[in-house]
Parts: structure tokens; sequence; C-alpha cells
């Protein structure tokens, strides 16, 4: 079906929205002149370890990132986010230290403490917290580019064995890349970085996500949208979205995907990077229409202008 010319076309995205600002529903509601109307469909909630919150706010009432007395380390000397949930933890963190601690929150953490990040989401979060802290790595865009970058970085300000450890804001679902590579016995001992996780957010497949998601698109669809996007950020949710289209048999989850022609679909998928796409292949031999070759707002505006341009 076409896309209706009179109307919006909707792009439902399935995220939680991030804060203070969320960069998908900034960019998207300017893409291609306007056309475009993002919606936020959560497929995860998330909850904070309350445990895990109390442990750094001590860390940082405590002094640990401050260089100690007669010694230029100090027990941290870097943070990394991977994730906009850890950020958002340690916001909550910053906000409560700023109304309660009884001295500034600058005079706790060092002006000079890098904050790594993975991603313009994750730096866009801690750049709203107006921290003098540097924040390094967003343009990185994995795991596995930031890696080295810390490396190189991070020992460029701590030379020698006996650096202080990074800490790493982590939800309990992650890889394992960055600490592997920041400690990896194959580096020299005064190359490696130590790293201390801390989980600080659980996650789990919100049970009303099918529902709400389903209800959303049969609404566009019955509004006469025309054509609308979906884009999956991640694995969890694509079964319960596939059983939504009813792109995949509810009896032999088997894939109904090749008797739905793009052509026939009032719904097409985009996914945010090769993970997921791999994900929807392998799993459910369900290829998405576009894959970003990025995983930013740009990398998925980009691939739907090239199918756009293509379907012509």
């Amino acid at each position: 079906m076409a896309e209706a010319s009179d109307s919006k076309i909707p792009i439902l995205l399935l995220k939680t929205k991030s804060v203070p600002a969320d960069a998908y529903e900034e960019y998207f509601s300017t893409f291609g002149g306007g056309r475009y109307t993002p919606t936020f469909v959560p497929v995860l909630e998330h909850h904070f370890k309350q445990d895990a919150l109390a442990q750094v706010r001590a860390h940082i009432l405590d002094g640990h990132f401050l260089p100690t007395s007669g010694s230029s380390s100090q027990q941290y000397g870097a943070i990394i986010f991977t994730s906009q949930r850890a950020v958002e933890a340690f916001t909550c963190i910053v906000q409560d230290l700023r109304q309660n601690a009884a001295r500034p929150l600058e005079s706790y953490i060092p002006q000079d403490l890098p904050l790594y990040v993975v991603g313009p989401a994750t730096a866009r979060g801690l750049r709203a917290l107006n921290l003098p802290c540097p924040i390094l790595g967003e343009e990185t865009g994995s795991g596995e580019v930031l890696s080295p970058f810390i490396l190189k970085h991070y020992n460029s300000l701590h030379p020698g064995p006996d650096n202080p450890a990074i800490l790493f804001l982590v939800g309990e679902k992650r890889r394992d890349i960055i600490p592997n590579t920041l400690q990896s016995p194959s580096l020299p001992n005064d190359q490696r970085s130590r790293v201390h996780e801390l989980v600080i957010y659980e996650t789990g497949e919100l049970h009303s996500f099918k529902e709400t998601f389903t209800s959303i698109w049969q609404k566009n669809i019955e509004q006469a949208s025309g054509r609308q996007w979906v884009v999956v950020f991640s694995p969890q949710g694509c079964r319960a979205m596939l059983e939504s289209l009813g792109l995949i048999d509810l009896e032999t989850g088997q894939s109904k995907w090749q008797s739905s022609k793009t052509s026939q679909r009032e719904v097409l998928i985009a996914t945010i990077g090769p993970t997921t796409r791999d994900y929807l292949i392998q799993e459910f031999d369900i290829a998405p229409d576009v894959c970003a070759e990025k995983p930013t707002p740009e990398g998925i505006g980009e691939g739907i202008r090239a199918f756009n341009a293509g379907s012509k």
C-alpha cells in the first residue's frame, strides 16, 4: 500500500523514550520534511537496583573518585556508560546529591574525571547533567570500538600497572567485550585497566507490549495513515512484534514472510543494526526491510530514504 500523501507517516520506535531528551524523537519529528510522526512503544521495563545506587552514592561521598592524600591515584579514575538506563540511574544519583549533599557535587567529582560513552544517546544524557567532566567516546558507536579508545586514552592519563580502576555501570544483561578487552591477559601488565562492573538496573520484557503495539499499528491503519514503519532496537520483543503483525504462524512458529510481499504490507520493519537483523533472519527467517548502517537516528533515516528511493 502506498504512503498516504496527505497524512503523516507513523514510525513506531520499539524503545523507552530517553530522558531528558530523545535523539530519535527530535530527528524523526523533522525527518522527511516533517512527514513522519514518531511514537515510542516500550518493549522492556527497567528497575534501578537501590543497593547499587546507594553504592555509587557512597563512592562519591567517600571521595573514591578524588586523588587520595599523598598520592596521585584514586580508587576510581573513570566511569563507563554504554546504555541510556545507566545514564538515567546516574542522573538520579546526581540529582539527589545536588539536593542533599553537604558540599557542592563538584567537590566530590574531579572535573577531569573521564566519563566514557558508547554513542550520542548516552553522551546527550550526561551532558544534560552539566557536570564539568569530559564526556568521551561519543563517536565510537560500539563496545568493540570504545574499548581500544578507552585503553589508549586512560593509559595516557594513568600510565603504569597501579592505575585506578574504572567503574562500569551496567544492566544485568550485557556483553563482556569492554571488561575483557581492558583486562585482557594478552596485554602487558602496565597497559591493562581494571574494570569494576556494578549492575545498577534490571530489565524484563513488558507483558503489555504485544497488546499495546497491536493497538497502535492497527489504529494507524484504521485512520488511513498508509504505510508505517517499525524500528526494532534489540532482539527482545521481536517474537511478540512478528506475531502481532501476522508474520509468523502462532501454532507452528513458521515464517509467513515469503507470502507477504513488501508491496502488500502496510507495516515495514527497520533494525538499528546487524545484530537485531541477524536475529530476525536466524530465528524467524525474516529479513527486515531496512538495516541501519550506523546505530543512530540518522542511520535509520538514511536507510528509509534509500528504501523509499528504491521502491519508486
